[in-house]
């Protein structure tokens, strides 16, 4: 970004110049050039820090005026005439354009990329060798919320139209907005690199990966769903079907109501929650919930672990969590086996008030690798919260294991979304 130095100049004042010994003639219409240069303004050079000279004349120019006979020194105010540029993508002609000149390095040459002339909307030709054409409407903002999503595409005008689709491009997308513009079928392109275009005739699909994070993202109240408080805001909203107000939720999960009222406001510009008129919670879509979070809650990152072995195998561990006093609540495979048919696990994920003090009453051993016990210290107590038991031993709410199983590795991102399938089908079981 180059910056212009503001340095202090000095103006000529009206009457004053060095022409006294000049011919008649020549006087004459030098002091015409000086008054006319500065009659009723006062006129200067500014030096960048490049050495290039700037002209200055005030917007004011009876407050600017230089006084008669005396020299004026006069500081040009920064941020009045001097603005700080960065490189951005904008609406309108410039969004067109950078779709048109990506699309164009996206697909073959032998593909022909062209935005339509005197048509009322924005609009990109795309042609294709064998001469078939399909038409895009193209929405251009300079940001866009996942919660924005709904109220730009122009349906309507789209089948008044010649157009085949709807592509929408913008400075940055995020992944929720992305997710949403694909389910309503509609095209898109950011300034990061993420572009997805799917056409029926000519048949094209086009994808590709740009940022996942806005480079130039400001500022915001809460931008992460990381700690305590954001997962039990997150548990509550899934575990107990709307509506309710901020307050009721933040009695249920023991929280805050401003926590429970800044994730919520998160959660609401991702299109996750919808609030009614009263400002109560109205929806929540908890699958997109639930995936958000684990954008930022990681089992084994965001809890502390200790592997541990049980050398006569997970059946007997299982058994004897049956008389365990302590309190405890499964997780990963062996909870999600219980509501799905998942393959055989070999690991046990068990959550602990005190991990030593467990170890020993079920006599694990430690051991650095081929562990089939998971002993886990929760990051918050809100694990435990509306956990379910079945033939004597405690299982992790639906909610949390499939959390876990999202952020775990090997099979458990995939059992994670069998887990998920099932709440779907089932909610009146896990949901209150």
């Amino acid at each position: 970004m180059n910056r212009t130095a503001h340095l202090p100049f000095l103006t000529t004042p009206p009457g004053t110049c060095s022409c006294k010994r000049e011919a008649s003639a020549a006087r004459s219409a030098h002091r015409r050039k000086c008054r006319r240069i500065s009659s009723g303004l006062s006129v200067g050079l500014l030096m960048t820090e490049r050495g290039v000279p700037v002209v200055f004349r005030p917007e004011n120019r009876r407050r600017e005026a230089a006084p008669r006979g005396s020299g004026l020194t006069v500081y040009v105010p920064g941020k009045s005439l001097f603005h700080e540029m960065r490189n951005r993508v904008g609406s309108g002609t410039d969004g067109i354009r950078g779709a048109v000149q990506q699309l164009r390095r996206r697909l073959p040459p032998t593909w022909k990329v062209t935005q339509a002339a005197r048509v009322r909307e924005a609009t990109i030709v795309i042609r294709a060798p064998d001469s078939r054409v399909a038409q895009l409407v193209v929405v251009s903002r300079r940001s866009m919320e996942p919660r924005d999503v709904a109220g730009i595409l122009p349906t309507g005008r789209v089948q008044r139209s010649r157009a085949n689709a709807v592509l929408v491009t913008a400075p940055f997308l995020s992944p929720r907005t992305r997710e949403l513009l694909v389910a309503a079928g509609v095209s898109y392109i950011d300034s990061t690199g993420n572009l997805r275009l799917a056409l029926e005739r000519p048949s094209i699909f086009v994808e590709a990966q740009g940022a996942q994070q806005d480079p130039a993202r400001e500022p915001r109240p809460l931008v992460s769903l990381k700690g305590p408080a954001a997962g039990r805001v997150v548990r509550a909203l899934c575990d107990f079907r709307p509506p309710y107000g901020v307050r009721a939720l933040a009695e249920r999960c023991a929280t805050t109501p401003a926590s429970v009222s800044r994730v919520v406001s998160l959660l609401e510009r991702d299109a996750i929650v919808v609030r009614g008129e009263s400002g109560e919670i109205a929806e929540v879509d908890w699958p997109a919930l639930l995936r958000r979070w684990t954008q930022d809650y990681k089992f084994a990152s965001s809890n502390t672990t200790m592997p541990l072995f049980d050398p006569r195998g997970l059946d007997v561990f299982v058994e004897k969590l049956r008389s365990f006093d302590r309190p405890y609540a499964i997780t990963g495979s062996l909870a999600a086996a219980r509501k799905v048919p998942v393959a055989v696990s070999h690991l046990a994920m068990v959550y602990t008030d005190d991990s030593a003090a467990a170890a020993e009453a079920l006599e694990l051993g430690a051991v650095e690798r081929a562990a089939n016990v998971v002993l886990t210290a929760p990051f918050d107590p809100v694990v435990f919260d509306r956990s379910w038991s079945e033939g004597g031993v405690t299982y992790a709410a639906l909610s949390q294991v499939a959390a876990d199983l999202l952020t775990s590795p090997g099979r458990g991102p995939a059992e994670g979304t069998e887990i998920i399938a099932w709440m779907q089908k089932n909610e009146r079981a896990w949901r209150s």
